[in-house]
């Protein structure tokens, strides 16, 4: 049985562009500013643009980056596919198969060299990994508590209860640590954004963890983002 790092967590999304990249980068400063060593992993990525004849992930990049450029690149992500589709589905644009059993093994190149990793799913819950596998399928393996990213606009509501609807009926339930709402544009574009984040601590039963406000460099102080 693959050994996984013993701490972490699955940050997820509501949908695709809600901000999970951002979010969880700005987990991994808060979690480095408190003194732990982060990992961070992405199974797969689609999308990927070609820089010096290899193809990488601006989101995994991203998340290097802000984890202090850990290991390397590949062990971040490392299934890598050009096209902006489904992973499987970009993988055979290339004429080739995403490797599922990479997906899982992949995570074991953080055993030991980290106190916590994160793992960030493509999509939501509920996107294709396969033909047969979805996100939720990688995140029950895996075994850590999600953090759920809503981005802060009309229609969140809905899609956030789906998602959370979706975790715990999956197999047998995934655990839930919270919601991050996350302002993806100025707030003043949307009426609905001065009430979401009311309405959705009254409908969740998982907390909601934090409102990401527009632009913010590091995420709220009071929760103790360790324990989750």
């Amino acid at each position: 049985m693959a050994q996984y790092p013993p701490r972490g967590l699955f940050i997820t999304g509501v949908n695709t562009e809600v901000g999970k990249t951002y979010v969880t980068a700005l987990l991994a400063r808060r979690l480095r500013a408190e003194g732990l060593s982060v990992g961070v992993y992405k199974p797969a990525a689609s999308g990927c643009d070609l820089h010096e004849g290899v193809l990488l992930s601006d989101d995994a990049v991203q998340l290097w980056e802000a984890a202090g450029r850990p290991l390397s690149l590949a062990e971040v992500c490392p299934q890598t596919f050009a096209a902006p589709l489904a992973p499987h589905l970009a993988a055979r644009a290339e004429g080739v198969e995403i490797d599922p059993a990479l997906l899982r093994a992949g995570l074991t190149a953080w055993t030991g060299h980290c106190d916590i990793v994160l793992v960030e799913g493509a999509g939501g819950l509920m996107s294709p990994m396969s033909d047969d596998e979805y996100v939720a399928d990688l995140a029950d393996d895996f075994g850590y508590p999600l953090i759920v990213v809503a981005a802060n606009e009309l229609g969140v509501i809905n899609q956030t209860l789906q998602t959370l609807i979706t975790a715990v009926t999956f197999r047998e339930g995934l655990d839930i640590a919270g919601v991050v709402l996350n302002d993806c544009r100025p707030t003043n574009a949307d009426a609905s954004t001065s009430s979401n984040a009311e309405q959705l601590a009254k409908r969740c039963t998982p907390p909601l963890l934090a409102h990401v406000r527009h632009g913010a460099t590091e995420l709220p102080t009071d929760i103790d983002w360790k324990s989750l």
